[in-house]
């Protein structure tokens, strides 16, 4: 009778040890809320285009099981969004076309501190000098001129140069693009207002020609109905997929430090409120990884941030270009890039 009693103990203490492993399984990481292995999908808040983002998303579906539940939208729009959810929104990772955003969101203390194993990936001039967002991607932004319209002993070394009047009625710009007032927010922060306005207003008097946006700049370009254009650097090669003309035109950089040579970028940042940080870690490092960097560089030839990609082969390496120093996380003075711009009658 005692042996009976003292298995029946024995077998009692074996059963509460199990419930108590059981109970003390999630405090290990491996199966509580934020456990990679039971997250099933990330909702990211991106104002990239579908079509650049989409190959990101499918990559990393396919090599974590998490699927991607995608808020579309235009990042300031989104960005917008964040701020007024707070600490209510679904959102795990923002996704931003520019750094401006960015720099808004961190202002307000939505996005979180990122660890340094995947800041330290990214040079310190592309990151935020707080931690809590990182480039994912570059772009750079230059002269696309027509080769048979500008000898090379003619092209500019500083954006100021394009006041001269051999320019007159040659140029075009976009005012209303989102890539062009991030650059005219840099010389805002370079170059100091007064600067900034002298030269929209000499570019207005020098005939410069309004665009919608860098493709039609591009390709008036290579038309010939323009001599050239400030653009983004990879519009040029997305042009001449379709446009046997855009052969004749090329993208010129500017003298290192100079406020034409600008390089942006698109970033991502984990958002305070989400509930999968680890998860949405990964996807952060995921962005960082070679295979994504390639899909970047292949997919829009925009500049890899990472080590141990190279840039796309008709590119300037990222490496050898001096920008003009400024901090992308403060570029989000719209109202002040707009009251400029309306100061020299751009809008």
């Amino acid at each position: 009778m005692k042996y009976i009693l003292s298995l029946l103990a024995v077998l009692l203490l074996g059963a509460c040890d199990s419930k108590e492993g059981a109970a003390g399984s999630k405090s290990d990481g491996t199966s509580g809320a934020d456990s990679k292995s039971e997250v099933k999908e990330l909702t990211v808040y991106s104002g990239r285009k579908e079509d650049y983002a989409k190959p990101l998303f499918e990559e990393f579906e396919k090599n974590t099981g998490i699927k991607i539940i995608v808020k579309p939208g235009k990042t300031g729009a989104l960005a917008n969004m964040l701020l007024t959810e707070k600490e209510n929104s679904p959102a795990d990772i923002f996704f931003a076309q520019d750094s401006s955003n960015l720099g808004a969101l961190s202002a307000a203390g939505i996005i979180e501190k990122l660890p340094d194993s995947i800041l330290n990936k990214v040079d310190s001039r592309f990151r935020s000098p707080k931690g809590d967002w990182v480039g994912t991607s570059g772009r750079a932004r230059v002269l696309v001129y027509n080769k048979d319209l500008v000898k090379p002993e003619d092209l500019p070394k500083s954006m100021y140069d394009l006041t001269d009047p051999k320019w007159k009625g040659k140029l075009g710009w976009a005012p209303t693009n989102g890539s062009f007032q991030s650059h005219i927010a840099a010389m805002l922060q370079s170059e100091g207002e007064a600067k900034t306005i002298k030269w929209l207003k000499d570019m207005k008097a020098n005939g410069v020609l309004d665009r919608p946006k860098n493709t039609p700049i591009v390709k008036d370009v290579a038309a010939g109905k323009l001599a050239a254009g400030l653009v983004n650097h990879y519009y040029l090669y997305k042009v001449r997929k379709d446009m046997k003309e855009a052969e004749k035109a090329e993208n010129h950089f500017f003298a290192d430090g100079d406020i034409g040579m600008f390089v942006n970028i698109s970033g991502v940042a984990l958002v305070k409120a989400s509930k999968k940080k680890e998860a949405a870690q990964q996807f952060i490092d995921f962005l960082l990884s070679k295979d994504a960097q390639i899909i970047f560089k292949d997919k829009n030839y925009e500049y890899p941030l990472t080590s141990g990609v190279e840039a796309y082969k008709e590119l300037k390496p990222l490496i050898e270009i001096n920008p003009v120093k400024c901090d992308l996380g403060s570029l989000d003075n719209i109202e002040a890039t707009q009251k400029a711009l309306e100061a020299a009658g751009c809008l």
